[in-house]
């Protein structure tokens, strides 16, 4: 491996480190659903960024069923939170409107 390849090797891990250290801290800290799972697709993708950065250093290409198994993942927990937002949102509306028997004594 050359200079320059070490080199750009560190820059990416001290990168990569930051970004998983921001979107952990993002998770722990909140405040609300959407923030955490946007920063868990945050950690996903650097997660998949990580594994393709290993396999272009090594020149190797067995990892990609791991990349397309974390790719899978972020994808289906993105789809299950947004649509328990959602459906949250749509009780809160209708226990919200007049005439929904939840504002009679």
């Amino acid at each position: 491996m050359t200079l320059f390849h070490s080199i750009a090797a560190g820059v990416v891990i001290v990168g990569l480190a930051l970004t998983a250290i921001a979107a952990l801290v993002r998770i722990v800290r909140g405040p609300t659903i959407l923030d955490r799972m946007v920063a868990s697709d945050v950690l996903l993708t650097t997660l998949m960024l990580a594994v393709g950065s290993h396999m272009a250093l090594t020149g190797s290409t067995e990892n990609i069923p791991v990349m397309v198994a974390i790719a899978a993942t972020a994808v289906l927990a993105t789809i299950v939170v947004a649509r328990y937002v959602r459906r949250r949102a749509m009780t809160a509306a209708a226990d919200s409107q007049p005439g929904s028997g939840a504002d009679h004594a």
